[in-house]
Parts: structure tokens; sequence; C-alpha cells
């Protein structure tokens, strides 16, 4: 749990750093800018951004019977945030797993992987698909029924 946590908390250090460090100088003015930035870095990076994750066995059962894909993500991926943004709203029509709070999840993706942990991975109908096009992805979520 805590290393999730890691890189958005590093963040806001550096930020409270370079704003204190700031203050000190007599210029508290120019400390917000920086405070600010690094707060929303620490947003963008913390796992508050992305659908509440689930276990691998579980997205699995889920996706097995609604079709829809299973995400396998971990916090601080850039590549896993630009899917999370470039998915809007549709990304909250897929099954998230964080590998790092998901050991399951991590052996999943090492073993789609050849032992790496390259993430995003997405599996379409059991079928593993690294770093997928996010429009692509969009085209694989069944249709809503009228």
């Amino acid at each position: 749990m805590m290393r999730v946590w890691m890189l958005p908390m590093l963040f806001v250090l550096c930020g409270s750093a370079i704003a204190a460090g700031l203050i000190l100088r007599g210029d508290p003015g120019a400390a917000v800018a920086p405070l600010l930035g690094f707060v929303v870095l620490a947003g963008v990076h913390s796992p508050l951004v992305f659908p509440r994750s689930i276990g691998a066995p579980e997205a699995q059962r889920r996706s097995a019977v609604d079709g829809r894909p299973v995400v396998f993500w971990r916090p601080g991926c850039t590549y896993c945030l630009r899917l999370r943004f470039r998915l809007g709203r549709s990304a909250r029509r897929l099954h998230w797993v964080n590998i790092w709070r998901d050991p399951a999840g991590a052996a999943a993706v090492r073993a789609a992987n050849a032992g790496d942990e390259t993430v995003p991975t997405v599996f379409v109908a059991g079928r593993p698909h690294v770093n997928p096009d996010p429009a692509w992805v969009r085209e694989q979520l069944p249709q809503a029924r009228s």
C-alpha cells in the first residue's frame, strides 16, 4: 500500500522544500507556483486518478462475464496515465488492476511479457496487448445495450 504513494509523497516533499527555500529567501509569492505544480504532479501520479482497482482474479472473472477488457497498471507509469486520460470517461468501463497492490496481477503481467512487468498491459478476451493505442482499447469495449 505504501509503495503506491511513494512517488506522490516525493513530489509533495520536493515542492515543499522548494517553496520553503523561496519563503526563507523572502519571496513567498514565488513559492506558490512550484508548490502547486508539485502537488498537481503528485495528484496525477497517485492512484486517485485511476478508477478503483480490483484483484486480478476478480477482474478476469468479471471480464469473462461482461466482455470488458482488463487493464494492468501501476502508479507513476506515464504510459498508463496516457491510456487513462485518452480513454476519458470510457476508462470507467474497464476493469483496472494495480500490479503494485495485487501480486496475482503482477504475475499475470510477467507471464504475458516474458518476465517483465511492462504496463499498461490490456487483456482483451484473454489475450494480452502491451501499451495499446487508447482508441483501439475504446473499440474493444462492448457496445452499451439499449
